[in-house]
């Protein structure tokens, strides 16, 4: 494949830190060595899991341009840019790579619920925008809407194209996607439950909210595959189930947030619309942490 290749293995999908004030630019920077040191592959700022659609422009900009400064190219730095509005995606996307990125991560227009067509060409404007390689980020429960493997296929063309985010967690849809694509785009997953599986297809790692919590866990679960201990990958994907599981009873970054205040790296605090997590699900959450001896 000619593709740029961004990263392999796992890339955390990182919270960012907040209070009433704002950004927690202090407890950011720790959060990004705590990762960088348990050897992850890539971190993707102001993603989903990051909350990126709760950040104004100025916030946004700030937010990667720290962020940039601070990961200091030990991991590569894949940015969130992605909107449901293509000119304001095209602008942070220009920001994005007059700062240096590694590439970005690109949701599909969420709410305006665009045609196959109107993704191509919301993509290919976006692409046309950044000098920056372009990971495509397909999540239909949030958006609406999802990316066809036909569509992957023509998005394929775009040089700077380079990877999705599979997280429809339709296997067989993305089967189809793999048949079409696999030599034309990278594939990783984008469902912590499924990164043994979409590695056995061919999936080149995870764009992952468990590995805000454990890092280096969710590291080995590729490497042992990519070491050829299938067995081993698959044991602690299991092993690892619950827990996963547990991190989207309620809708991400809620269940994440709670965990990673619980272990002292943050404030549990979220923008509206997004509220504190149900106490019954955070306490069975907070008895799998225990369980796993993560608290």
């Amino acid at each position: 494949m000619n593709k740029e290749l961004i990263f392999k293995g796992v890339g955390t999908a990182l919270i960012t830190p907040t209070n009433e004030k704002g950004i927690d630019f202090e407890k950011l920077e720790k959060l990004i060595d705590f990762q960088i040191e348990k050897g992850v592959n890539a971190l993707i700022i102001a993603g989903t899991t990051g909350e990126g659609s709760t950040l104004d422009d100025r916030e946004h900009k700030e937010l990667l341009s720290f962020s940039k400064e601070k990961i200091n190219n030990r991991v590569p730095m894949v940015a969130g840019v992605g909107s449901n509005d293509t000119n304001y995606a095209c602008s942070l996307a220009k920001y994005a790579s007059e700062i240096g990125v590694d590439g970005l991560l690109v949701v599909t227009p969420y709410y305006n619920k665009a045609t196959q067509y109107g993704l191509i060409q919301s993509y290919t404007a976006i692409a046309k925008a950044s000098t920056k390689p372009l990971i495509l980020y397909n999540v239909p429960s949030r958006t609406g809407v999802n990316i066809e493997p036909e569509t992957y296929l023509e998005l394929s063309k775009v040089d700077n194209i380079v990877g999705i985010k599979e997280a429809s967690g339709n296997l067989s849809k993305i089967m189809d996607t793999f048949n079409l694509v696999s030599d034309k785009l990278y594939i990783y997953s984008g469902n912590d439950d499924q990164i043994t599986p979409l590695l056995a297809m061919g999936g080149l790692g995870v764009i992952s909210v468990l590995s805000n919590m454990l890092p280096k866990e969710t590291v080995e679960i590729c490497d042992s595959f990519f070491a050829g201990d299938v067995k081993k990958s698959k044991d602690l994907q299991l092993k690892y189930l619950p827990l996963i599981r547990a991190l989207f009873s309620e809708v991400n970054p809620i269940p994440i947030k709670s965990a990673m205040a619980k272990m002292g790296y943050c404030e549990n605090y979220m923008r509206l619309p997004l509220t504190p997590m149900d106490k019954v699900k955070e306490e069975k959450m907070f008895g799998i942490m225990k369980d796993l001896k993560i608290i």
